[in-house]
């Protein structure tokens, strides 16, 4: 049978006496009688050196030491944390001051460069939240560029206005002659306001807040001219047929658009086709947009930057396959259903592209607001002049089902027997038109026939 091992006694008062100082207390328990048996079970031995003058009994307290540095390792964490803090607060301070600065800024800065595409997303479109200065687009244009759009603007009320002088010479009407003759003294001061505008930008003269004022009465005058011409054009009509006449967007604004008066109904299917002639770029903007109370993009038709044409239902995409940004005119036509979200797209009566899942079983929204040339953030507002159409648009027509392949190539040939939409007809006495777009007579079927 194994005998019990023996353990070493502790050494006595006795023998820690007699030892040296500075002989370590491993080296006292070696040293120890074997008289007295004690058993430590677990117990661990925790060897510590003790210096020459130093006291044994405050060394065999190993945790004094560590306590006293732990606390002073929390006393200077502590103080890290506040002088963290401290700098966290003047940087938000700091930041704060500059992002101010940034906006007095950017508020003066109106002959910068226009601003770029933004971010990602369906069409390119402006992220939600995005504080912008719409009427401040079109100045932070170069000032020659902005000055020559509305050279141009005022150059195409001249051109209509000529045309109405000489249908009042054929017809010897002297109330038409006279309003001839009010509408050129206004386009007159038009062009002197103009021509004041480019002398304050020459002199440094230039001031936001009167560039803002000047921009409304500009605007007001543009629009008021418009309608008295557009009243004026109202006694050729008996001359051509309701719906042969096209919407001219000379410009990249966010107040040139058209508003149909009717809204559309709840549709599980629809066919939009139209007549388009653009060669802006990039892009040629946004043909119309549909929105309804809490979705502005019901249904959009965008082509934005350098991003192909669009077509957004419920804000969900389809690129689609259009290649019609050459000046000339072209008629597109896409139809879609809401059973699997199926749509199909033609250019010049035939089928260029299709596809499946855009926005399946979402039928249109009814009760909301159908704007031609601007894309809308908010319901019949919010226009953005970098998405706005230029160009020129005609026979806008919308129906409540898919047009058959040979329907879609009567209405691209103008086909006498072409169909009018059963839900948006065009036709001049269903659109508003704001904003100096203007009206001519539609010729491409003309050319076609």
């Amino acid at each position: 049978r194994r005998s019990r091992p023996r353990t070493s006694p502790a050494p006595g008062p006795a023998m820690a006496a007699a030892l040296p100082a500075g002989v370590p207390l491993l080296l006292a328990l070696l040293l120890a009688p074997r008289g007295r048996a004690q058993s430590f079970g677990q117990t661990r031995f925790v060897c510590t050196s003790v210096p020459l003058d130093g006291d044994v009994c405050a060394a065999t307290a190993p945790g004094a030491g560590s306590a006293e540095e732990l606390k002073s390792t929390v006393l200077q964490l502590r103080e890290t944390v506040l002088q963290q803090k401290e700098t966290i607060m003047n940087q938000k301070e700091t930041i704060r001051e500059l992002t101010a600065k940034l906006g007095r800024c950017e508020s003066q800065s109106v002959l910068d460069a226009l601003p770029g595409e933004p971010k990602g997303g369906g069409a390119g479109r402006r992220q939600p939240g995005f504080n912008k200065n719409t009427m401040g687009d079109l100045s932070r244009a170069p000032a020659a560029e902005t000055l020559s759009q509305l050279g141009q603007t005022l150059q195409s009320l001249k051109t209509r206005l000529e045309n109405l002088e000489q249908f009042s010479r054929m017809n010897s009407s002297g109330q038409t002659t006279n309003l001839k003759d009010i509408l050129q003294n206004k386009i007159d001061d038009l062009e002197k306001q103009v021509l004041s505008r480019v002398n304050s930008l020459e002199e440094g003269k230039f001031n936001p807040k009167n560039e803002s004022e000047e921009r409304g009465k500009i605007e007001s005058t543009l629009t008021s001219l418009h309608q008295r011409i557009s009243d004026l054009e109202k006694g050729q009509k008996d001359n051509r047929p309701p719906d042969r006449f096209q919407l001219t967007f000379p410009l990249r604004t966010n107040y040139m658009y058209a508003k149909v008066k009717k809204s559309l109904p709840e549709m599980y299917a629809f066919s939009v086709c139209m007549w388009i002639k653009s060669s802006a770029s990039p892009g040629m903007g946004t043909p119309f947009s549909y929105a309804v109370p809490g979705q502005a993009n019901e249904l959009v038709l965008i082509e934005w930057g350098n991003n192909p044409m669009e077509i957004l239902i419920n804000d969900k995409v389809a690129k689609l396959p259009f290649v019609i940004n050459d000046g000339k005119w072209h008629h597109i036509c896409v139809t879609w259903t809401t059973r699997d979200g199926v749509w199909e797209a033609y250019q010049d009566g035939t089928q260029t592209g299709s596809g499946e899942n855009l926005a399946p079983y979402h039928p249109i929204k009814p009760q909301g607001v159908l704007v031609l040339g601007q894309e809308q953030d908010t319901l019949g507002g919010g226009f953005d002049a970098t998405q706005a159409f230029v160009g020129e648009l005609a026979h806008f027509n919308v129906w409540d089902r898919k047009l058959s392949p040979g329907e879609v190539y009567g209405l691209a040939t103008c086909s006498s027997k072409a169909l009018s939409g059963n839900v948006i007809a065009w036709a001049e006495a269903n659109i508003d038109i704001y904003g100096g777009a203007t009206k001519w007579t539609f010729e491409a079927c003309r050319q076609l026939n």
